[in-house]
């Protein structure tokens, strides 16, 4: 089951109306993220959940302020423990990358240096962010990589990257990544290359760490599947805005807004069951192009409920309680 989060504690991060864009080629401004706001509570599970070209990647690096050189933040803010990460200075931003918010990116295989020792690799977070010995260096990093491998640290600790397999290679990253303590960890796609078994060993390994350390997750994905019985709460992002948010408890079993529950019906949580044959569904049309967006909704040209209204203006978020929100005109807008 999710963790129980209070509704009343401080939020760990808090993501007010973001706006990122990147500089093409030619010189346009390309819109990434488009007043994105959220917040995460210390210990909660958040996932977030779109198509590819959703922004949620763009979402991962903004809020460590890692986008590249031709991405910047627009306006917004990110307030991480009482600290505004937009306007902070970048010697203060390495103070805080991988000691108190971490980043796992999705291929282990480009991140990890194919010619350093896995013990090694670990070790260089350690050594970045903490003035520790030679020896109490090693002992913290030999107990990161048996909370994270078991029986099987010390081999992996002598290892090279191509010696492991690819599920080894991300519970390196993992490592890497709680080492120095973090309270916020953000994993981008990081069962996306794996198979269904190995995607299953590493959710498992999210959930004992998270608990174990009370760690806040922000877990991005594609794959609603991965989220159900893990988050506490959902984010669902569409072209760069927020078509919905909710417990994940409600979201995944009584969706609102017509993206979500056509986003569910593409990737079901279940399988068919044995001998059922039926055409799988699909989202009509294609994502909008970001350099030339709708002036209304942007789902709406994909929309089978779509009316009027959708083609004037955006809709505005609709709160349903306290925490659920939809950005739809069927509910208000």
């Amino acid at each position: 089951m999710p963790a129980v989060v209070h509704c009343l504690m401080a939020p760990i991060i808090e993501v007010s109306d973001l706006r990122v864009s990147y500089s093409s080629r030619s010189g346009r401004d390309i819109c990434a993220l488009d007043g994105v706001t959220f917040s995460v509570a210390p210990g909660e599970v958040l996932g977030v959940l779109g198509e590819s070209g959703s922004g949620k990647s763009s979402l991962a690096a903004s809020l460590l302020c890692l986008l590249p050189p031709n991405g910047r933040i627009v306006s917004g803010s990110i307030i991480f423990e009482g600290r505004n990460l937009v306007r902070a200075c970048e010697g203060d931003l390495r103070k805080i990358r991988g000691r108190r918010i971490s980043l796992i990116f999705q291929e282990p295989g480009l991140v990890l240096h194919p010619a350093l020792r896995v013990a090694d690799q670990v070790g260089e977070v350690v050594r970045a962010h903490e003035t520790l010995g030679a020896r109490a260096r090693e002992a913290k990093t030999r107990a990161v990589l048996e909370s994270v491998f078991g029986a099987g640290a010390q081999r992996i600790a002598g290892s090279y990257p191509h010696e492991l397999s690819g599920g080894q290679r991300q519970r390196v990253l993992v490592a890497q990544a709680i080492v120095c303590g973090p309270s916020l960890l953000i994993a981008d796609e990081p069962t996306a290359s794996l198979d269904p078994v190995t995607q299953a060993e590493i959710l498992a390994l999210f959930r004992k760490l998270q608990r174990a350390l009370g760690i806040a997750l922000v877990l991005i994905t594609h794959n609603p599947a991965l989220l159900a019985g893990f988050t506490d709460r959902i984010l669902i992002l569409y072209a760069g805005g927020v078509a919905e948010c909710g417990l994940a408890s409600e979201l995944l079993s009584r969706p609102k807004h017509p993206y979500t529950q056509a986003l569910l019906d593409c990737l079901p949580l279940w399988p068919a069951p044995p001998g059922a044959r039926s055409r799988l569904p699909v989202i009509a049309g294609d994502a909008p192009d970001m350099t030339l967006l709708p002036p209304g909704c942007r789902f709406e040209p994909r929309c089978p409920a779509r009316m009027d209204a959708c083609t004037a203006r955006e809709p505005a978020p609709t709160a349903f309680g306290a925490a659920h929100s939809v950005s739809c005109f069927k509910f208000g807008g």
